[in-house]
């Protein structure tokens, strides 16, 4: 039986639907080349940060325009250049060479909240020679004289900003944590967005109790992360024409083929990677083969989606009836003896 994996991500066609997300698998040529290898369908850049443009924009900017102290207390918000692996030009030589080593397409990625200068980072990566770009609208509203309202207006105005400066297609990539989400992504794929990646991750902050500071906690995502995409995936899948890309939690084969049956177009893998190494792409993709030869699937078209919000058997499972069962079917501890 002939196996047909591919699929279509931002209107770029893929040969399967497994590849790794933003990450710093990117920094080395090497390393890009050995994902290829493994079998990457496509290569996606780490993130370039709204913050490092800023910064870089008020450095150039000191030394052209002003005297030294003039921007003292202006950038004490931003961090330090130190902590970026590449900077703004680096960052677009880097998408050159790696265009230039590879056979797959390459997004570029910007993140970043509120409309400005550092914009004009999506036209010099698409000149760059990315092929797509995916804007990671990574986002923690603290003030409260902001409603939601008008994060997603602030939001919108970026992505048009966006989508109208360049010719590449653009993904967004959102945190779940929206009033309704299906309304947003509608508003999103009315701006002419491409695709949608569910979700990033927000990295949450602890506390050293004994030195009264604040320590910054990576934490590489688990299966667990993967039932709330597979929700929203399963909810949205439906009502869009855009492409729809799971991101956090796929690290095995049946990972993949749930968030295929959910409605995605493509997954994005990282932390398996970053665990395993790029051979873990190619034990993705060769258990997503033996899927579809045991359970006869011929396609992924004809995997997709099947077990979204309008398809599956019970559609309650991801609606607010599941969480009254789940509930209703705990009864409590053991009586004692």
């Amino acid at each position: 039986m002939s196996i047909d994996l591919s699929t279509t991500w931002l209107g770029l066609p893929l040969k399967h639907p497994i590849f790794p997300g933003a990450s710093p698998l990117v920094d080395d040529l090497d390393v890009v080349k050995r994902l290829e290898d493994a079998g990457a369908s496509a290569i996606t850049m780490r993130s370039l940060f709204e913050e490092q443009l800023v910064a870089d924009q008020l450095a150039a900017h000191r030394f052209l325009d002003g005297p030294a102290d003039a921007f003292a207390e202006a950038p004490s918000w931003l961090p330090s250049t130190g902590d970026f692996a590449l900077g703004p030009e680096a960052y677009l030589e880097q998408i050159r060479r790696i265009r230039q080593a590879v056979n797959v397409p390459v997004i570029g990625s910007l993140n970043g909240t509120t409309p400005g200068g550092w914009l004009k980072y999506a036209k010099l990566i698409e000149q760059a020679g990315a092929n797509a770009l995916e804007l990671n609208l990574y986002d923690l509203p603290s003030d409260p004289k902001l409603s939601a309202a008008d994060v997603e207006h602030q939001q919108l105005d970026v992505i048009r900003q966006v989508q109208e400066s360049i010719k590449i297609p653009v993904g967004v990539k959102l945190s779940p944590f929206y009033s309704s989400l299906p309304a947003f992504v509608s508003k999103v794929e009315h701006a002419g967005v491409a695709g949608v990646v569910l979700f990033n991750r927000l990295y949450q902050p602890d506390i050293d109790v004994e030195t009264l500071t604040l320590k910054r906690t990576l934490h590489l995502s688990d299966r667990h992360e993967l039932q709330m995409r597979l929700r929203w995936l399963a909810i949205l899948s439906p009502q869009t024409r855009m492409t729809l890309a799971c991101s956090g939690g796929v690290h095995d084969p049946l990972d993949v083929v749930k968030a295929l049956m959910a409605g995605a177009h493509v997954t994005q893998v990282v932390s398996a990677v970053l665990e395993n190494g790029p051979q873990m792409l190619s034990l993705l993709i060769a258990g997503l083969t033996r899927f579809f030869e045991e359970h006869e699937y011929q396609s992924v078209t004809q995997l997709r989606g099947n077990m979204n919000l309008a398809r599956c058997p019970d559609p309650s499972g991801y609606e607010r009836v599941n969480y009254v069962k789940l509930l209703a079917s705990w009864h409590g501890m053991p009586a004692s003896r």
